[in-house]
């Protein structure tokens, strides 16, 4: 076990693509825990869909060996949807590395991860990063940091985790810097979860924070919020391979496998004691609010089981999202699932889809709504084919958010046109130095889930960034779009939309429709409508049969008759007959929005 006054725990935190995960890299090799042969760029990024989309997902430990210090490294992910990674985080570190890029300067993310870590009461270490590059500005850089998050210049280290130039100087100030973990060696045992994941072979893997006391291996533990007691088969550290030890101290953060197999039992927040003693539970983490709800559903109902069985375990690894059983008349059984944003959705699906090997629709993104009925009962609702009819609502209200964006002032106006054609008001307006400005508007939710983040890279070429709080709840004038095949309401398709553009929505739904449903024997009308009343409609034409090809010549009234018999059994089948839409038209009428 290391000395407290050994011990330094940290994380690095910064805006996407600051270089967080590179700096890893450096500190991985300097520190020799990876030898040259085995370094690969983003070493910690293990998982498959990390590497290929270039950015970090998960929060990965490291334990590193500098100068007879041992370092306790949380390298974070930068991405607003993953925000919840990065307060985890920061309650098992004394302090944060916050890295800047010399060349963009400070971002949304910088200033709001910076805010967290101030919250958490860590201490500091400011960093520019990329000073390599042709375009950086340390100096401007520098006074912008100063400016803004009040860290002396003088005081901002300056490196290149590309080069490695400046690594050991950061290395050092970390020691001289970030203060020792507090905690009595004597005193009964403590300890956080501050991450977990399923192993097929042994079970839940857990990664641990040792507050106060000692964690022995073979030791009975209780884990107290989930009230069950297991014994801990192996702990260890990271080194970055797993590496066993015997105990691990105060301050010391490793891993511990108890052989659990339900995945309930270890969820992050928990706090680990012994066995036979009832200490009182550390505070653990506030839980997520959801903000985007999608229905997922197996192609193949028969997987309905499988995929209950991967959203468990996926809740375990990432407990941001929620989920919870839904049925619908178009996909069958599925899931109503919560996500913190629209890439999180994504992530998650695409997990789901490689770790558990499941094939899956995703129903349109919506958000969760407040309805007063004219009865005065207030109702949230997430989905909208459970709105209640349109005479039963006395208003709707829909959830907002304070987005903060920094683009350079080049990009104001494009920037300003599109939050004003996303209902958007403006609460402020600063300049943060001549060429860079920082916009905050209050948004409604549902209108930033779609495009927004992807129309604001667009339009300001890359440069500006997004940063978003919940701001409560505000009435809106909206309005539910029902989807009719047949006449016949079809749930999936279904949303809420304000008034202004409900009629854009309903036509650009049936115009989707029509190509992508194949044709019947009988017309099938495709409708939009509001309540009762219908505001766009599409036909797919029938397939027709030549029931004349058999005439040839002759009486006109012989092929009349066959003709009207044709008709008939035309008109019979349509009321019967049931619109089979393929999933290919599923899949792709959701992705409207794209």
């Amino acid at each position: 076990m290391t000395p407290l006054d050994r011990l330094r725990d940290l994380c690095i935190i910064a805006h996407i693509d600051h270089g967080k995960s590179t700096l890893a890299d450096r500190m991985l090799e300097l520190c020799g825990a990876v030898s040259a042969r085995d370094m690969r760029a983003q070493y910690l990024d293990s998982m498959d869909l990390e590497r290929e989309r270039g950015i970090t997902i998960k929060l990965q430990s490291v334990r590193l060996d500098w100068n007879g210090h041992v370092l306790n490294l949380i390298d974070t992910p930068g991405h607003v949807d993953f925000g919840y990674e990065v307060s985890r985080s920061l309650a098992a570190c004394e302090g944060a590395v916050l890295l800047v890029d010399a060349a963009q300067g400070i971002e949304a993310q910088t200033l709001a991860n910076c805010y967290l870590a101030l919250e958490n009461n860590l201490e500091i270490v400011a960093v520019m990063n990329k000073i390599d590059l042709p375009a950086a500005d340390p100096d401007r850089c520098a006074a912008e940091i100063e400016q803004v998050l009040g860290i002396p210049a003088t005081e901002i280290l300056r490196i290149s985790a590309k080069t490695g130039e400046g690594v050991p100087e950061l290395l050092d100030a970390i020691i001289d810097r970030i203060p020792p973990p507090v905690g009595e060696r004597a005193a009964p045992l403590q300890a956080l979860i501050f991450d977990s994941h399923f192993d097929q072979y042994r079970g839940v893997v857990s990664s641990v924070r040792v507050i106060n006391g000692e964690l022995h291996s073979g030791a009975r533990l209780r884990f107290l919020q989930a009230s069950v007691t297991h014994d801990a088969d192996e702990i260890g550290v990271r080194n970055p391979v797993l590496t066993p030890v015997d105990a691990l101290g105060p301050g010391e953060v490793g891993y511990l496998i108890a052989g659990i197999k339900d995945v309930g039992e270890a969820r992050a927040g928990e706090t680990v004691t012994d066995h036979g003693r009832r200490g009182e539970p550390l505070s653990g983490y506030r839980e997520p609010k959801p903000m985007v709800f999608c229905g997922i559903y197996p192609i193949d109902g028969d997987d309905y089981p499988l995929l209950r069985e991967s959203l468990e375990k996926l809740r375990l690894n990432d407990s941001s999202f929620t989920f919870e059983p839904e049925t619908s008349g178009a996909l069958g059984f599925g899931f109503r699932c919560g996500f913190l944003g629209l890439l999180h959705m994504e992530i998650v699906r695409e997990r789901l889809e490689r770790e558990f090997n499941l094939s899956l629709i995703a129903t349109a993104p919506s958000v969760e709504y407040r309805v007063t009925t004219t009865a005065g009962v207030v109702e949230v609702v997430d989905n909208p084919s459970d709105l209640p009819p349109a005479v039963e609502i006395d208003h709707l209200e829909e959830p907002y958010l304070t987005s903060t964006i920094l683009t350079p002032s080049t990009y104001t106006g494009t920037i300003m046109d599109l939050c004003q054609s996303r209902r958007g008001e403006m609460v402020r307006m600063e300049y943060l130095s001549p060429e860079r400005l920082e916009l905050v508007y209050r948004l409604p939710l549902a209108e930033v889930v779609t495009d927004f983040f992807d129309q604001l890279k667009s339009r300001s070429q890359g440069y500006a960034s997004l940063d978003y709080e919940p701001a409560g709840y505000a009435p809106a004038d909206l309005v539910k779009v029902d989807v009719l095949l047949n006449a016949v309401t079809v749930d999936a398709f279904s949303s809420v939309v304000h008034r202004d553009k409900a009629y854009d929505y309903g036509r650009r739904m049936t115009e989707k429709l029509r190509e992508l449903i194949p044709r019947q024997m009988y017309d099938v009308p495709i409708q939009a409508a509001i309540g009762g009343r219908i505001i766009a409609r599409e036909t797919v034409k029938a397939k027709r049969k030549d029931v004349l090809a058999k005439c040839y010549g002759g009486d006109i009234t012989r092929k009349r008759k066959l003709l009207e018999k044709q008709k008939e059994g035309k008109k019979r089948m349509k009321n019967i007959g049931r619109v089979e839409v393929p999933q290919e038209a599923f899949v792709s009428a959701l992705q409207l929005g794209d």
